[in-house]
């Protein structure tokens, strides 16, 4: 789970350096799928991996307003801000926290139980498929997207061999 997000923040930060190639209206402009622009989309990762993980700590949940955040600088900021919560979080996991129960209140009442692993590895997938999206965008503005693989990061290391 540990390599899954060091491997999503080390992409996200990657995209933030690549995004400092790019004037801010182009981050800005509105765009057909995803969250409606570039910096919308990482704004977005940031907000729902922040929120998902203060609901599996207990903590409420908080949504952050764009408006507030609408440009690089401000964005990597609030990045900078809320990551150590989670990367603390996602240092203690272990795989007997994945059947915790995350008990979510509905509008009508009923309540949804989830498993916290499962939540966990949404959060990671949310990511991916939004970084997707960037990559589109990348080439419709003639730039080269960041590259998704995980290979060849040195995130899990080989054994040593006798």
């Amino acid at each position: 789970m540990q390599a899954f997000f060091q491997y999503n923040w080390m992409i996200r930060d990657q995209w933030y350096a690549w995004c400092e190639t790019v004037p801010e209206e182009e981050l800005l402009r509105h765009r057909t799928g995803g969250m409606g622009s570039i910096l919308k989309n990482l704004f977005h990762i940031v907000d729902v991996e922040w929120s998902w993980i203060r609901l599996l700590e207990g903590k409420t949940e908080f949504q952050e307003d764009f408006d507030q955040f609408n440009s690089l600088e401000k964005l990597k900021a609030l990045d900078v801000e809320l990551r150590p919560e989670v990367k603390a979080y996602v240092e203690a996991w272990n795989s007997e926290m994945d059947s915790l129960p995350l008990v979510l209140p509905q509008e009508d009442g009923e309540v949804e139980i989830l498993a916290a692993g499962e939540v966990m590895r949404h959060v990671i997938a949310h990511q991916i498929y939004h970084i997707g999206q960037l990559s589109v965008w990348s080439r419709e503005l003639g730039k080269k997207p960041i590259s998704p693989n995980l290979i060849g990061n040195a995130l899990i290391k080989p054994q040593q061999q006798k």
